[in-house]
C-alpha cells in the first residue's frame, strides 16, 4: 500500500504523523510524504520518501494580532495552491492508494477529488464535527481581544480575499473549492489527543479515532539533566509564538540559583546575551530534544500547544501553562479544568508567580496522581499502532501476521 502525507510544516503537526510513518513502513508500506524542506530530513529519518514542496517557514511571532495572523493564513494558503499541481504529477505518475492529510492543508481535499483516492484527515488538535467546533471557539477568542472588533473585521476579509482565489484556483482544476472551516468530516478522522481532552466529546462517532499521542523514535535522543539527583524543571514557549525576552528573564529571575536546575528553550527570535547573567543551574539553548527532555523533567512551564502538553502528559509531567494565543488558551484552561497543571495569564505573569505555580504544581501529591492517571490513559489510547490498524481498517488491507 502506498500512503501519501500532506502536512502543514510546523512542529506541532509534522512530528505526531512520524510514528505513524514509522509504524506505517515497519509494517511493510510505503509512504511519500510532500513537505518543505524544513522537514525533509524528519520525514526520511522516519522512512518516508519525502516530496519537497514551496513553502514559507514560520517566523518567530509575539502575541497574535488577528491581521497578522490572516497574513500568516494567507500564506499559508497560497503555499498550498503552489503545492497543489507539482503534489498532484508526482502522485498521478506515482499513484497513492490514499491521502493521509492536516485538516490545516487547504487543498488537500482538492488533491484528493483531483486524483480520486480516498482521503483520511488527521487532527493534531481539537476535532471538529457536525456540532462542534474549535474554530469558531478560537476566532471568538481573537474577537475578544483589545480592539478585536475591528480587527477581527479585517481578519475575516483577508481570509475571505484568499477563500476568493482559492475557488478560482479550484475552478481552474476542475475541482470543488474546499470548506476553510469545519468541512464535513471523512469517513476515517484520526485525532492526536484522548478523547477524554476533547470538548463535547460525546458528540463525536466512530468516524473519529482517538489515538492520542506518540513519541515514536523521538522520544529517544539521550540528552540528559546535569545532575541526576536535582529536580529538572523544562522551559518552552514552543517554535512559533516565543519572542518574548521578558518573559524568559522573568524565568531566569524566578529560577535562578534555587531548587531546581533549568533547561530553557527560547527559541530563534531571543539571543541568550539578551537575557542577561545566566545562572549555573541554567541550560539555554534555542531548542531542546523535547520528548528526551521530558523523559527527565519534573515539571513543564509551556505555552501549551497541544503537541507539546500531549508529549509533556504522555511523560507524566504536570504543566504550569503560560498560553500565547486561543488555541493554546483552550488547552490551558482544559489542563487547568482537568487539575493537570495550573494556567497564567501570560501578558502579566511575574517571576513570583512563575515560582509559586511551579513550587505549587511540584509540591502537589494528588496533582501528580492525576498527570500519572492521565498518562496511563494516553498509552492505552493506542497511540501510532491505533492509528495505523484503523487506516488499514479503512483501507481493507489485512492485518500484519
Amino acid at each position: 500500500m502506498h500512503i501519501g502525507f500532506l502536512s502543514f510544516p510546523g512542529h506541532g503537526h509534522v512530528n505526531p504523523t512520524l510514528p505513524i510513518v514509522e509504524e506505517l513502513v515497519r509494517r511493510g508500506h510505503r509512504v511519500s510524504y510532500a513537505i518543505t524542506e524544513e522537514f525533509v530530513a524528519a520525514v526520511e529519518g522516519a522512512g518516508a520518501t519525502a516530496l519537497t514542496i514551496p513553502g514559507s517557514p514560520i517566523p518567530a511571532m509575539r502575541g497574535t494580532d488577528p491581521a497578522r495572523m490572516a497574513g500568516r493564513m494567507q500564506t499559508m494558503i497560497d503555499d498550498a495552491l503552489a503545492a497543489f499541481e507539482p503534489v498532484a504529477a508526482a502522485w498521478s505518475a506515482d499513484p497513492v492508494d490514499a491521502i493521509c492529510y492536516d485538516n490545516m492543508f487547504s487543498t488537500a481535499p482538492m488533491l484528493i477529488e483531483k486524483l480520486d483516492v480516498p482521503g483520511i484527515a488527521y487532527n493534531p488538535s481539537y476535532a471538529s464535527n457536525e456540532r462542534y467546533s474549535p474554530r469558531q471557539a478560537m476566532m471568538s477568542g481573537f474577537a475578544g481581544q483589545d480592539g478585536g472588533p475591528e480587527r477581527f473585521a479585517r481578519m475575516r476579509e483577508l481570509i475571505g480575499a484568499a477563500s476568493g482565489r482559492v475557488a478560482a484556483f479550484a475552478e481552474q482544476q476542475g475541482v470543488t473549492p474546499p470548506a476553510f472551516f469545519d468541512a464535513t468530516p471523512e469517513a476515517l478522522n484520526l485525532v492526536f489527543i484522548p478523547k477524554a481532552f476533547q470538548p463535547q466529546a460525546d458528540t463525536f462517532d466512530d468516524r473519529f479515532v482517538f489515538v492520542g499521542p506518540d513519541l515514536g523514535s523521538r522520544a529517544d535522543d539521550d540528552w540528559r539533566p546535569a545532575e541526576s539527583d536535582r529536580p529538572l524543571l523544562f522551559i518552552s514557549l514552543g517554535t512559533a509564538f516565543n519572542d518574548r525576552p521578558e518573559f524568559f528573564r522573568s524565568c531566569i529571575e524566578a529560577f535562578g540559583g534555587g531548587r531546581w536546575q533549568v533547561a530553557m528553550a527560547i527559541g530563534r527570535a531571543t539571543e541568550v546575551d539578551d537575557l542577561g547573567e545566566i545562572p549555573d543551574n541554567f541550560e539555554i539553548r534555542p531548542y531542546f530534544p523535547q520528548p528526551a527532555v521530558l523523559r527527565h523533567a519534573d515539571v513543564f512551564v509551556s505555552h501549551t500547544g497541544m503537541n507539546s502538553t500531549m508529549e509533556a502528559l504522555a511523560s507524566g509531567v504536570p504543566l504550569v501553562a503560560v498560553p500565547q494565543m486561543p488555541e493554546q488558551q483552550m488547552n490551558a484552561q482544559q489542563v487547568d479544568d482537568l487539575g493537570l497543571g495550573r494556567r497564567l495569564d501570560t501578558e502579566t505573569v511575574t517571576a513570583e508567580q512563575l515560582r509559586d505555580a511551579v513550587t505549587a504544581v511540584a509540591d502537589d501529591p494528588q496533582l501528580r496522581a492525576r498527570v500519572a492517571d492521565f498518562a496511563t490513559d494516553l498509552a492505552r489510547a493506542g497511540g501510532a499502532t491505533a492509528a495505523v490498524d484503523a487506516i488499514e481498517t479503512h483501507l481493507s488491507v489485512p492485518a500484519p501476521v
